[in-house]
């Protein structure tokens, strides 16, 4: 296995932080993603080397495994298992002999795909988690719909279930590294990043918004239309209604996640706007109101 340089491939040193890791990431994966470079096959290449490497160094104790063992981080764990029950074997022997560095790939070469492998039955490991982040507006996800994903050059369906939240991540088994001496393959997750680009505040299942009421309205009452999610309704409007009033209209929220035909709530506050620019006539009438009250 050739020894691959994830650090190098994202163009960071080997002190980058986390922060310094995904914004390489994230740059260099708009600059390659598929969907930008259409037929472009060293585009897509590079991309799933992009996805690889980050996929890697952006966990922790993927990243100190692979600072250690390098191209065989995913089986480091073996080894240091099987140098321990040699270190007794030695020990008990008589003998005090470690591991060199030929031993470490002699090892790898035996359990993972070697000749030693094939006669003996290597042992099976699953394949290498993938991990991805998909951007979506809050619309995309007020309702269920599918798409096709572009993850290591291989196309994936997908259902994106309406409900789903900021920062939610899904599993999708099976999707992720090819397993090891016939293991299963490791699994793919998903992160969504959802921007809200609406008047909607969403807080959970429930929106948020407000109204402007004009004072005529808010002191004698009557009707307006309003904008919900999903179109428009009409509200009645008390008389008197005071500034900042709250009022909840029942199911009119978002979608709650996995549960057909259920919803949150939108709560509307209305904000009262105070006329300006009023005419001689106008301020004359306020004035005689000042009076009476």
């Amino acid at each position: 296995m050739t020894f691959v340089d994830y650090y190098q491939i994202l163009g960071i040193k080997k002190s980058a932080t986390d922060k310094e890791i995904k914004n390489a990431y994230r740059k260099l994966a708009r600059k390659y993603h598929p969907d930008l470079n259409p037929d472009n096959k060293e585009a897509e290449k590079k991309f799933k080397e992009i996805n690889e490497a980050n996929e890697v160094l952006s966990n922790t104790e993927n990243r100190k495994k692979y600072d250690k063992y390098g191209k065989d981080w995913k089986h480091g764990e073996e080894f240091e298992k099987a140098q321990q029950q040699q270190s007794q074997h030695q020990s008990y022997s008589g003998r005090n002999q470690g591991y060199s560095e030929q031993d470490f790939s002699d090892y790898f070469s035996s359990m993972f795909g070697g000749e030693r492998a094939s006669r003996q039955g290597g042992r099976k490991f699953k394949g290498q988690d993938f991990n991805a982040e998909l951007h979506l507006n809050l619309k995309d996800v007020y309702e269920t719909h599918k798409q096709v994903l572009t993850v290591n050059n291989s196309k994936i369906r997908l259902t994106i279930p309406a409900g789903v939240e900021n920062g939610q991540v899904i599993k999708i088994k099976g999707k992720g590294g090819k397993g090891v001496n016939g293991g299963p393959n490791g699994d793919l997750y998903i992160k969504f990043s959802i921007k809200n680009n609406t008047q909607f505040k969403r807080e959970g299942n429930n929106l948020y918004t407000s109204v402007d009421l004009d004072l005529y309205t808010a002191i004698l009452g009557g009707e307006i239309t309003i904008n919900t999610f999903n179109g428009k309704v009409k509200l009645k409007i008390a008389p008197e209604t005071p500034n900042e009033t709250k009022i909840k209209l029942k199911g009119k929220g978002f979608p709650i996640y996995k549960k057909n035909n259920q919803f949150g709530d939108l709560i509307i506050t209305y904000r009262i706007k105070i006329p300006t620019k009023l005419s001689t006539k106008e301020r004359e009438l306020f004035a005689e109101l000042q009076k009476l009250r």
